[in-house]
């Protein structure tokens, strides 16, 4: 057998990250930016206020009440630069550009009458602070030039939204990966279909598809295949047509006289025994157009917890993302467990949060019912025998 850490450093070297690609700012979010971006602008490109109020000069007002007399009028958006003398105010809006003899803005809320003064004289109760106050300085967020965003990090509404108020209008990107979801074994019918004695629901492509789109890849086929013939090559055939990057199989890949996966493509695979449980049977290749093929076990659960380990870090990978995997958080285990030291065991666990300040994590019912519950998979390591109530472990979240 092998370690988890030695399959998935085979799976990482074969990957290729794709090319990328150029998109509009705005239909980038969820991609991994290629290209670290950097500002064409400086962010604010003035200086602003940052209150709705009266720019004045602060050395005006020493003493409080002091009224002032309002001489201008500057909504957002104006190119004005109205002079301010000694005793003068101008009425200015958040985001306006701050008249060029002001060093200061004085709220509304710190005037006698507030916005209700309109522009007639303006009565200051509250000095401000300095020079400077409630204005935001030309280039104090973003200077022109400097980083916005690193390459390698997957685009937030808040990483496009400051990209954007950088001045930058496109971006490099990579694609989403393309991924072709194959579900092996003559049991299998449609869910919702009838079913006769020794048929099952298919699930696994639902389910591993479903993962797939989580991890930011697109999903560009969906089929099952029987444990006869040559199904999966054809399988193979189909999903590169559809211009895969990656094929996923479930079942098919242990020990058994119906394996069919491992019985028809190991010429394009290895098959491996990992140390893990669950998903103890592996198997990984290529094709010579440089598909990247994943051979998962057949069990909901196991097929589930080998694409978190294997196939997801090798998606992001391909788009390039410096974060390949699941965030993780360490959270005290809610009960004893038997642990296998001869392999690391990924247990599926719900974070229970009704004392938040004592997260716990609580293993689930057995099955795909479970598993549909938990929010994590807790890490039990090899040469662990026992994990005690309240010892720490380590959790995948999602």
């Amino acid at each position: 057998m092998i370690d988890v850490a030695e399959h998935l450093a085979a799976i990482l070297e074969a990957v290729v990250p794709l090319e990328p690609e150029q998109r509009d700012i705005a239909a980038a979010r969820g991609r991994v930016l290629r290209a670290a971006v950097h500002a064409a602008v400086d962010v604010p490109g003035f200086d602003c206020s940052a209150m709705d109020g009266f720019a004045v000069h602060a050395d005006d007002i020493d003493d409080v009440p002091t009224t002032l007399r309002v001489v201008a009028d500057l909504p957002a958006g104006t190119d004005l630069d109205p002079p301010i003398a000694a005793g003068e105010a101008v009425r200015i809006m958040t985001g306006a550009p701050l008249p060029t003899q002001a060093s200061a803005v004085v709220p509304f809320e710190e005037t006698a009458d507030g916005l209700d003064g309109g522009l007639g004289p303006v009565t200051v109760l509250t000095a401000p602070r300095g020079r400077g106050a409630h204005i935001r300085s030309r280039g104090s967020d973003v200077r022109a030039g400097s980083l916005v965003v690193a390459a390698g990090v997957r685009l937030t509404a808040g990483r496009v939204g400051a990209i954007a108020a950088s001045g930058i209008g496109t971006v490099s990107v990579a694609r989403a990966a393309r991924v072709a979801i194959v579900s092996t074994g003559s049991e299998l019918r449609p869910a919702g279909t009838p079913l006769r004695r020794g048929q099952i629901p298919e699930s696994n492509s639902v389910l591993l598809a479903g993962l797939a789109e989580e991890a930011g890849a697109q999903v560009v086929l969906r089929t099952s295949v029987d444990d006869s013939g040559d199904g999966p090559r054809r399988a193979i055939a189909s999903a590169e047509a559809a211009g895969a990057d990656v094929v996923v199989f479930s079942g098919g890949v242990s020990a058994g006289a119906y394996e069919v996966v491992k019985n028809t493509l190991g010429d394009l695979m290895r098959f491996e025994r990992v140390r893990m449980q669950p998903g103890k049977p592996q198997g990984f290749g290529r094709t010579p157009a440089g598909t990247l093929l994943f051979g998962l076990p057949g069990n909901p659960v196991s097929a589930a917890v080998s694409f978190e380990l294997f196939v997801r870090p090798a998606l992001r990978a391909l788009e390039g993302d410096h974060e390949p995997g699941r965030a993780r958080a360490v959270v005290p285990f809610a009960t004893e467990w038997r642990a296998r030291p001869e392999r690391a065991q990924y247990v599926p666990v719900r974070i229970e949060t009704t004392d938040p300040a004592h997260p716990v994590a609580e293993p689930v019912e057995r099955g795909t019912r479970g598993f549909g519950d938990a929010n994590g998979l807790a890490v039990i390591p090899p040469s662990t025998r026992v994990t005690a109530a309240g010892d720490e472990v380590e959790v995948l979240l999602w």
